[in-house]
């Protein structure tokens, strides 16, 4: 799989939040978007997953054979895990895992019962999500991620209300999925990326 920005970019209202973005982003690599807050990195992130449109330029996936993919078809091939994104609040765990599968299948088949152990939370399978802690749902969201079988993984701020103990389960996951998919993060935090040689500034993208 391949992403390729050309000089695209968003607006909003008169303000640039990033523009003439040129990158080349491939599978078997992982990449970190870094800036302070407010820089635009998430908002980068939205345009490469094409969760909001670009301003200007063009964002293109190309899969391995090199096609080109429309842009209604995006979503099958990735997969975000982000503090900001929902998860259904009135779904049980395993209600929640078995409603995913449905729309992007486990890696090697894996179980409902196999991904509540995976991100130790077995105690908590028949819990509503809404009672879940912060640390509880940003595990999920990060199990979702890492198992799901797509091609692109997005994480951004991946490690937001992680103890340390979960700081070092992302970690332990994380950096296998570097084989054979495209990772894509977007943090301010060195330990959410040790692992990642392609740093990129979103602060290069601030042109007016």
């Amino acid at each position: 799989m391949q992403i390729i920005a050309k000089e695209a970019g968003k607006k909003f209202v008169t303000e640039w939040i990033v523009r003439r973005v040129d990158l080349n982003l491939h599978t078997g690599q992982s990449y970190t978007l870094v800036g302070p807050n407010g820089s635009g990195k998430s908002t980068l992130i939205q345009l490469l997953t094409g969760s909001v449109p670009v301003s200007e330029g063009t964002i293109q996936y190309l899969t391995a054979e090199g096609k080109e993919l429309e842009a209604d078809h995006w979503y099958r091939y990735i997969v975000l895990a982000a503090p900001y994104l929902e998860v259904i609040e009135e779904f049980t765990l395993r209600e929640l895992v078995e409603f995913h599968k449905k729309f992007k299948p486990f890696k090697n088949g894996l179980s409902a019962a196999d991904f509540e152990e995976f991100v130790q939370l077995s105690h908590a399978r028949n819990k509503i999500i809404r009672h879940f802690s912060s640390g509880m749902k940003q595990r999920v969201r990060l199990g979702l991620a890492f198992q799901s079988d797509v091609p692109v993984v997005f994480l951004d701020e991946p490690t937001s209300n992680l103890d340390a103990q979960g700081v070092q389960w992302y970690l332990d996951h994380v950096v296998p999925l570097t084989e054979r998919q495209l990772v894509v993060i977007g943090s301010n935090q060195p330990q959410e990326y040790e692992f990642c040689k392609n740093i990129i500034s979103v602060s290069g993208f601030k042109q007016k």
